[in-house]
């Protein structure tokens, strides 16, 4: 068959025309015989005009008019007659072509979808490890900090990666996931309940782009794991009697003049350490008495006002005169880069008090005010920017309360610059 180009085509109008010639016309197809198995290897090697070239049963080779080749199947799916491309005829021979026409027939003809099929096939399946990374990577700008950035992949390359990472995430089943967690679950709960979430955001991931089908694997194993008893671990703090006298301590130690006005500034707001380590200038209001700590910094996720006491006013003067014009309140080795991390725990052991920490004053704050005051507990967590877990409570509880905090760390500094730990009497 010959095809001759006298005019402009389109390559779907030279199709139809090489279909029409083989067909007949009128498109009906040739009387006698349906073909079988026509080809063979050596044919299909030497053909050169452009055409279509029936096999049989359904199977067609297209020769292009550039010469390429391809493999095509006609058949019927769902009532409609459709073309299954099977690739290259350099790349799949013709008994492999025979052999995957057959089967997408039978598919079709007991009421399958081969073209959904083709696609299940030829759609590249994520490993685990490649699902999280991108999750991970996806997530990037939601992390509180670059910690927990680092910390939440951190775990599932440690208890994930070693036995699911390499595994197809469409393979995986809640087995799997159970036998991941159970190793970890009694001994190192908060970190399996962790692993566990995250787990499970990748799974859901993984069935939004395509890459899985069905139930999330993670969902249903906490009701096969054992109940994890362990008591919450909190942070060793220092009895709020001890603190006059510890800030007397601290004031007089041999340590860097940054470090322990920040750690003093640390204990009179009961900010956290990474709140007041990278408290920048530009936070501050002095004429307001004021520290607005972004919501990028804060843990609940959203902007924390922090009023300030005389106290508190005095650190921030005695910082300026050391910062060398700096962003940070509180500079560390050079004025642009704050303090480590690590300044507030090697100030403990060279004080003595290595059995407590520097967020454990949060803690003693929180003591100090509800065995000394008579303020509303909804007052002192909004001190401690706590987030309101009932829902209910949370949905009328939208006020920051900032005038009684105020009142309530103005005593807080009174009580830790007195010489003795007295009693104050707070009225709401």
């Amino acid at each position: 068959m010959r095809v001759v180009l006298d005019h402009p085509l389109t390559s779907r109008t030279i199709q139809t025309r090489m279909w029409d010639e083989m067909m007949g016309s009128k498109g009906h197809k040739p009387r006698g015989r349906h073909p079988h198995q026509r080809l063979s290897a050596v044919r299909v090697r030497n053909l050169t005009e452009a055409g279509r070239y029936a096999d049989g049963n359904g199977l067609y080779l297209f020769v292009e008019p550039s010469g390429a080749k391809r493999w095509i199947l006609r058949t019927v799916v769902a009532g409609k007659r459709r073309d299954i491309g099977l690739g290259s005829a350099q790349l799949v021979p013709l008994a492999d072509a025979r052999v995957e026409a057959a089967t997408l027939r039978r598919s079709a003809r007991a009421g399958g979808n081969p073209l959904a099929e083709r696609r299940r096939k030829q759609r590249v399946v994520q490993t685990f490890k490649e699902a999280a990374l991108k999750v991970h990577s996806a997530h990037a700008e939601t992390f509180r900090n670059a910690k927990h950035k680092a910390q939440w992949i951190a775990s599932v390359k440690a208890d994930v990666f070693p036995t699911l990472g390499d595994r197809p995430v469409d393979a995986i089943d809640t087995s799997d996931v159970l036998k991941t967690l159970a190793p970890i679950w009694t001994t190192k709960p908060e970190t399996a309940r962790r692993l566990m979430q995250r787990m499970r955001v990748i799974f859901e991931w993984a069935r939004a782009s395509g890459h899985r089908s069905g139930d999330n694997p993670v969902d249903g194993v906490t009701k096969v794991l054992p109940k994890q008893r362990q008591a919450p671990i909190h942070h060793a703090a220092l009895p709020y009697a001890g603190v006059p006298a510890f800030v007397k301590g601290l004031r007089a130690a041999d340590a860097g003049v940054s470090t322990k006005l920040a750690f003093e500034f640390l204990i009179l707001t009961a900010a956290r350490t990474n709140e007041v380590l990278g408290a920048r200038w530009e936070q501050i209001d002095r004429t307001a008495k004021t520290w607005t700590i972004p919501s990028t910094r804060i843990k609940a996720g959203r902007e924390h006002r922090v009023p300030l006491s005389l106290r508190c006013l005095d650190l921030l003067e005695s910082a300026e005169a050391i910062g060398d014009g700096g962003p940070y309140v509180f500079p560390g080795r050079t004025p642009k880069t704050p303090l480590s991390n690590m300044v507030f725990l090697m100030l403990l052991r060279r004080l003595g008090h290595d059995g407590i920490t520097a967020h454990g004053f949060r803690s003693t704050f929180r003591d100090w005010a509800a065995d000394r005051t008579n303020v509303p507990r909804s007052v002192c967590e909004a001190a401690l920017a706590h987030v309101v877990k009932d829902k209910a409570e949370a949905a009328y509880f939208r006020s920051d309360l900032f005038d009684l905090r105020r009142s309530l760390m103005d005593k807080w500094s009174a009580f830790v610059n007195t010489t003795t730990a007295s009693v104050l009497p707070i009225r709401a």
